[in-house]
């Protein structure tokens, strides 16, 4: 475990030392530290504080994965911001908890990391649902507005190539030349603002109405 808090690496010992399927096999004060402690020991689980000195945590989580790469970590710390959680994340880290969070959550966040597997904070994993939700609707809604934009004709050209139908197909169905659908095509892929017919397909199958 690191931390620059002896008082608090003393509280986290206590805690993962009542489990019998838990050791701790060394402590660090720093980053630095943390990862000369995780070369010499490969240890399966690193617990590492974000602000430390020396090194902070999510610079030595991002060092330990290249030096142990089959060691795990887990970030324990105060602060819960979303550039936090999304630079932890993408350090490597197995986990991300909350020294306010319940010793139980720790155990299980351990012992998550040791198998494979990943733990986030329950107040972390809800703010990072909320957050990538709302981008989400965002993004539906962004979507849905420039479907509507479209012509109606257009709108009839996506829905087919939504249906995974060839220029041809759409001509025989709509009536059209084969160039004019081809013209329809490149107008909806430019206003949609994708660069092909796959993704206009998820487009118009979400999107685009059905023409018969």
């Amino acid at each position: 475990m690191a931390d620059d808090e002896a008082m608090f690496r003393a509280g986290i010992r206590a805690v993962l030392s009542s489990s019998p399927d838990l050791e701790v096999v060394a402590e660090a004060a720093d980053g630095r530290q943390a990862v000369q402690e995780a070369r010499a020991h490969r240890p399966d689980v690193v617990l590492l504080d974000i602000r430390m000195p020396a090194l902070d945590g999510l610079s030595a989580a991002a060092e330990l994965r290249r030096a142990v790469p089959e060691t795990a970590a887990v970030v324990l710390t105060t602060f819960s911001e979303d550039e936090y959680v999304t630079s932890a994340l993408e350090a490597g880290v197995s986990g991300f908890l909350l020294k306010s969070g319940d010793p139980y959550e720790l155990m299980s966040a351990v012992r998550a990391a040791h198998d494979g597997a990943a733990f986030l904070a329950p107040k972390v994993a809800h703010q990072l649902i909320t957050r990538l939700s709302g981008g989400l609707m965002a993004r539906q809604r962004n979507t849905q507005a420039r479907v509507d934009a479209l012509t109606p004709r257009e709108r009839d050209v996506l829905a087919l190539v939504g249906e995974g139908m060839s220029n041809a197909e759409i001509g025989r169905r709509l009536f059209l030349v084969e160039g004019t659908v081809k013209v329809h095509v490149s107008a909806v892929l430019a206003r949609l603002g994708v660069r092909n017919r796959v993704q206009a397909r998820g487009l118009g199958a979400r999107g685009g109405h059905r023409c018969g």
